[in-house]
Order: structure tokens, then C-alpha cells, then sequence
């Protein structure tokens, strides 16, 4: 059992707190210091939903995103070495929802509608999609060993040619940022004989801006050409990918033939094999980072929060009291790239911090910038606090954490 208790010098501090662990102490400090503030400055309406006790609770997921018929059904199958409840696998487009794959003792399917309001699940948030999405949001449970670890998203196979003119009926796109924000790890499967990152796919993983850090690429099927092939192939996914993951870091790609059939072509399997394992390593690995990647994400999260109130009081603050208010209003919109500049040297903020700037001008569109409230410097503080100083116990509580854990185990015996 872990604690950390944060006294200041000269005395108790009226704000001392005690956490008995990371998840609890982040828990708190998000509840306590950063949701006034969004709560004060429509962050949620803007941003992201709040987030409740299960999105800090729950075990690390996996998100698998590709084109139809990659194989991303089959590598979960891979992964967990069984089938599990809805699963289908087929040539053309089989799973046309999303697939929550989670650990339950008893084997059986739960409909997106009962999922949503389930406090113990971290989707209630995603009853804001609608019907349209909840209809073709399922969670697949099962007693699994692998799932004991880590929950498992399988995602509509992403449409290519004329078949990316069909609506879904709701905002993929979005649907895919609000899990991204939220999982540990974000596979991208490619077809090694099919090798094609269409429109919707390009916009699938820009949805994934400012979650890089997660992202890993899995080169699938890789046994069914030859090695000068897979060369070519390898070459064209990272040229491909260059051009949609705006990182200056190289994104891991991992090859191989992630299914239990007999190779076709043998002649890489020792570095197929070796693959396997950095990438299954790397999903044994998640729970351990766990805490650690939600610490992350509540930083990157408080950082977004306070831009945001900084972009909302400055529009209160140039709005005219009584005249010329909708006027005023398109001026301030046609003119926010040049406010963020503002911001930028006024508070010292990077410019990557900063949300897209077209999207945040289509949203401006629906409100009253009078009705915006001015800056309140001690929301502002109390986060600034939080950052620089609770926020170093808590990295220290993940180290203690993390010594004690046993190491993880082996799923499958390569």
C-alpha cells in the first residue's frame, strides 16, 4: 500500500491530501483542480466530455484501427488465442461497429444502449454519439487470461474507393478521437499484398493528432510476398505514413503474419517471429505504464484546459457592451489566428498547445461571446499548482508503484 502526502513547510496546508494510490490521487486532483475550470469555461462543449472515476480505473485498452479486411478481427483472435462473442471474420467489410473486448466472467455480448450507462465501464460519455452509433457499439465479454490485463477496441474495417461514399450515420472521425484521447496503445494495421491508406483512413488517423506517442503500425499479412516485396512495400507504408503522421519521430512499424495459420512464404520467419514478440512486449508493457500514461494524459489535458480559457475570456473581453456585438463577433472569429499569436507571447504558451484553429471557428459559430465569462486567475493558479507540484509526488508514487508489480506474464508461447 502506497501513500503520498503533500505537506507544505512551516505547517499543515489546508489543501494537504493523502492518496493511497496513483489512480486515487489522480482522481482527485482532476475532480478537485482541473474540472472548475472546464466546467467554467465550456471546455467539455469544445473539447473532450468529463471524465469519471471508471475512465481512471479501468485497465489499459488497445485500439486496432485499419481498412476492411486487414485482419484486425483475426489479431485479436491472435492475441487472445480464442474466439469471443461477435466476432466475425471475413474478405469484405464484416464488423461495421465497434467491439469493446473486455474481461467478464460470463461469456456474452452487452449492447451499446445498457453499455452507456454503466458506471463501471469508461463509455458512458459516448451516449453523446447518438443511436446511430450506440446501435453498432457492442462489449464482447470473456473470461480470458490476456484479458485480465487489457481491454481489447476492434473498429469498423475503414472504406476505400466508391465504398467511402456510404454514411455511417454518425462521426466516425470523432468516435475514434474520443477513444484515442482515451486508450493506451492505437495499432494501425496495413495489408501487405493491399497496401492503400485511402481518404477516410487518412482522416481516421488525424484524428489521432497530439496521441502519436501511442500509435505503433503493424504491417500484417507480410508472409504472403517475397522478401524484395516486402521491401517495396515497407518503403511505400512509411513514405505513405510521413504524410498523414505529422511527427518528427519514425512510427514503429512491426511486420509479420499475425494470425495461427502455417506461414506461406518462410524465408522471414525469424524476423517475423522476433516482431511478434517486441509487439506483443510492448501490449504485456501497458498495464505497468498505465498510470503512468493517464498522468500524461490528465497533463496534456490540463494544458488544453488552460488554453482554452485563455482563448474564451479574451473573446469576453474584446465584446462590445451594448452594440455591434454580432459584428464584433465575426471579426473576433476571422481574426483567432492572430489571437492565438496573442496568447501565445502574452502567456508564454507553445503553439502546440493550441486547439485547430478551423475547427475552433466552426464552433465559435453556435455562442454568445458576451455570455462568456472573464478570466479567473485563481482557476487558472490552482491548475498551474497542480502541474508543479502535486503532479512530482505522484511520478514518484508510479516508481514505487511500478517496483512492486510483478513482472508481466507470457500470453503465448513463441
Amino acid at each position: 500500500m502506497f501513500s503520498w502526502s503533500n505537506k507544505e513547510q512551516g505547517g499543515r496546508n489546508k489543501d494537504s491530501e493523502m492518496f493511497q494510490t496513483v489512480t486515487e490521487g489522480l482522481q482527485s486532483l482532476y475532480s478537485k483542480k482541473l474540472l472548475p475550470l472546464e466546467e467554467t469555461y465550456l471546455f467539455h462543449d469544445f473539447h473532450s466530455p468529463a471524465l469519471e472515476a471508471a475512465d481512471f480505473q479501468s485497465k489499459p485498452m488497445v485500439l486496432l484501427v485499419g481498412q476492411y479486411s486487414t485482419g484486425k478481427t483475426t489479431f485479436i483472435r491472435y492475441l487472445l488465442e480464442q474466439d469471443f462473442p461477435g466476432m466475425r471474420i471475413g474478405p469484405e467489410p464484416t464488423t461495421d461497429g465497434f467491439i469493446a473486448v473486455m474481461y467478464g466472467e460470463n461469456e456474452g455480448v452487452i449492447p451499446g444502449n445498457a453499455l452507456v450507462v454503466d458506471p463501471k465501464k469508461p463509455f458512458r460519455k459516448l451516449n453523446a454519439f447518438g443511436n446511430a452509433f450506440l446501435n453498432r457499439f457492442i462489449c464482447s465479454q470473456m473470461p480470458n487470461q490476456v484479458l485480465q490485463s487489457i481491454s481489447v477496441i476492434d473498429t469498423p474495417g475503414i472504406l476505400s474507393g466508391e465504398k467511402q461514399r456510404i454514411s455511417r450515420g454518425y462521426d466516425f472521425s470523432e468516435v475514434l478521437r474520443w477513444f484515442g484521447e482515451r486508450v493506451d496503445r492505437i495499432i494501425l494495421l496495413f495489408d501487405a499484398h493491399k497496401l492503400d491508406i485511402s481518404d477516410e483512413f487518412s482522416e481516421a488517423i488525424r484524428a489521432f493528432r497530439g496521441q502519436d506517442d501511442k500509435i505503433r503500425v503493424v504491417l500484417n499479412k507480410a508472409d504472403q510476398v517475397d522478401t524484395q516485396q516486402l521491401m517495396r512495400v515497407y518503403g511505400a507504408l512509411m513514405w505513405s505514413l510521413g504524410k498523414v503522421i505529422n511527427t518528427p519521430e519514425v512510427v514503429r512499424v512491426y511486420l509479420g503474419s499475425f494470425w495461427a495459420k502455417p506461414l506461406q512464404n518462410t524465408e522471414n520467419r525469424r524476423l517475423f517471429e522476433a516482431e511478434t514478440q517486441d509487439l506483443f512486449k510492448d501490449i504485456q508493457g501497458l498495464p505497468r505504464n498505465a498510470a503512468l500514461r493517464k498522468l500524461n494524459d490528465l497533463i496534456k489535458r490540463a494544458r488544453l484546459a488552460k488554453v482554452h480559457a485563455y482563448i474564451i475570456s479574451y473573446l469576453k473581453k474584446e465584446m462590445p457592451s451594448l452594440f455591434g456585438k454580432e459584428k464584433k463577433k465575426e471579426e473576433l472569429i476571422s481574426r483567432l489566428p492572430e489571437i492565438y499569436c496573442i496568447l501565445q507571447r502574452e502567456h508564454h504558451i507553445s503553439a502546440g498547445d493550441f486547439p485547430n484553429v478551423t475547427k475552433m471557428q466552426e464552433q465559435l459559430q453556435n455562442y454568445d461571446f458576451s455570455k462568456f465569462p472573464s478570466l479567473k486567475t485563481k482557476l487558472i493558479e490552482s491548475v498551474d499548482k497542480m502541474l508543479a507540484n502535486k503532479i512530482a509526488g505522484l511520478m514518484s508514487m508510479i516508481r514505487e508503484e511500478e517496483s512492486r508489480q510483478p513482472p508481466a506474464g507470457v500470453w503465448r508461447g513463441l
